[in-house]
């Protein structure tokens, strides 16, 4: 319908939303029909008093709720009531955190439907409106000890527990593990979530140098020497530096892991992304060994399932008793649907689109950004960027913000954030249209020419 023109004076929120809202209100009263097309875009910018971008936001919010669907150089057609439209959600993402990308054609969505009409059609299936016992419910507690047996740790139904993420499995590890005043060996730029419990808790954390593969077997050798009774990492794909271990590596830390008898906190959040996965450091020293599997960062973070394997059956209901006492039990209903997808092939049909998702928005980085001014992996969506002496991170933040770009200061990651040398984390996930993606990450390689970034700096 060309001549079609929403209301949208006095809306609350972005713009982009009140007309995505619009299409959908407009669908649903038979204003908007089956087949019919949308105006062109400048048209309806021009028409509106807004720019271009933000009716190209609102076109691509439509589509991806399946209200409509673009042809090309046709233009976009109306999908009517076909399917439902769904909810419009006018809270923002957390711009600040990491998000997988979402696989094209509403794959994970679908799935999830799907699963969810099968497991309540079932009178033989969980009950995913109760409460679990304590450690999770067992098909999901053998799918996960399952699916760790498949990476090489030996783990078994009673050594694996179900948590509600990776951070409520981090906090449980933790505050059952570690004393106040310990000293816990990190890297020198870590996961923020760590940071937040490390605080709470009273720990001493230990920045351990690294290189490219991640941290140093002969510097954690000698944090331990000099107290260290645990150590954090993170094999593949750190968060937020990309270094990715090699086996050697990951076998090297193990031994010294072994041989000065600390604890290992292995958060393998990214682990299941590569095509072909090195085994977790978990594996080669199982005995010593807190091993988090999420799948916050693989699927979605707003499934709010992990596992965590414990070395042995005692530290695993030691667990159990902290994970009850902070969150009762993660999400049943999801945790259902995903012991579902792992005992059949969606999981990894799942996790393959993601990784082919993720390894084309690299793509795209590596077109537009400087090929040494970043660090990332192929089948990551982040980016860490050393930024140069002296560099304004925070201005460099503020002015992508309004381009939908999740980036973060790197010293919010810093273990000594007032020597941290500046650097910033691009997360190039979430549900950010690839061309919107390129055209923010086109200002970012402008904003970081060295021209540019010493006139930031002096803001």
């Amino acid at each position: 319908m060309q001549g079609w023109k929403p209301d949208i004076t006095g809306t609350l929120g972005p713009k982009y939303l009140a007309i995505a809202e619009a299409i959908a209100r407009d669908v649903e009263a038979g204003m908007l029909n089956a087949g019919d097309r949308l105006p062109p875009q400048r048209m309806l910018a021009e028409a509106l008093g807004v720019d271009l971008t933000t009716i190209t936001r609102a076109y691509g919010e439509a589509q991806r709720l399946g209200l409509i669907e673009g042809d090309g150089r046709r233009g976009s057609f109306v999908r009517g009531k076909s399917e439902p439209a769904g909810i419009l959600y006018k809270e923002p993402a957390d711009a600040g955190m990491n998000a997988p990308p979402e696989a094209p054609d509403r794959l994970l969505e679908k799935a999830f439907a799907a699963s969810v009409a099968q497991l309540l059609g079932r009178s033989d299936g969980p009950a995913p409106f109760h409460y679990q016992p304590r450690g999770g419910m067992a098909l999901a507690r053998e799918a996960g000890a399952a699916l760790l047996r498949g990476r090489g740790i030996p783990a078994q139904e009673d050594m694996v527990l179900v948590s509600a993420g990776g951070q409520h499995a981090l906090h449980a590890v933790i505050s059952t593990e570690l004393q106040p005043g310990d000293v816990l060996a990190v890297g020198a730029f870590v996961y923020p979530g760590l940071l937040s419990v490390a605080r709470r808790y009273g720990l001493k954390l230990r920045a351990v140098p690294s290189d490219a593969e991640g941290m140093l077997p002969d510097a954690l050798a000698m944090a331990c020497a000099e107290g260290a009774v645990a150590v954090y990492l993170v094999p593949t794909n750190d968060n937020p530096t990309t270094a990715t271990m090699g086996q050697s590596r990951r076998a090297a830390l193990a031994a010294v892991i072994r041989e000065h008898g600390i604890k290992l906190i292995e958060d393998d959040a990214y682990g299941m992304l590569p095509e072909r996965p090195l085994a977790p450091i978990a594996a080669l020293v199982p005995e010593r060994s807190w091993h988090i599997a999420s799948v916050s960062k693989i699927l979605s973070p707003g499934l709010r399932v992990a596992w965590v394997a414990a070395p042995d059956v005692a530290a695993a209901w030691r667990l159990a008793a902290d994970l009850h006492e902070t969150a009762v039990m993660a999400p049943p209903l999801n945790v259902a649907v995903v012991a579902d997808w792992l005992h059949g092939s969606t999981f990894d049909t799942l996790c393959t689109a993601t990784r082919a998702e993720a390894r084309a928005r690299q793509a795209i980085a590596r077109s537009v950004l400087r090929a040494d001014s970043f660090h990332a992996q192929e089948e990551g969506y982040h980016l860490w960027m050393p930024l140069p002496d002296g560099a304004n991170a925070t201005e460099i933040v503020y002015a992508l913000r309004p381009q939908g770009l999740s980036v973060v200061a790197g010293d919010a990651f810093a273990v000594e954030p007032a020597s941290a040398p500046p650097a910033l984390r691009i997360s190039i996930g979430g549900s950010t249209p690839r061309d919107r993606l390129e055209r923010a990450l086109r200002l970012l390689d402008a904003l970081t020419t060295p021209d540019v970034t010493r006139k930031i700096a002096l803001v």
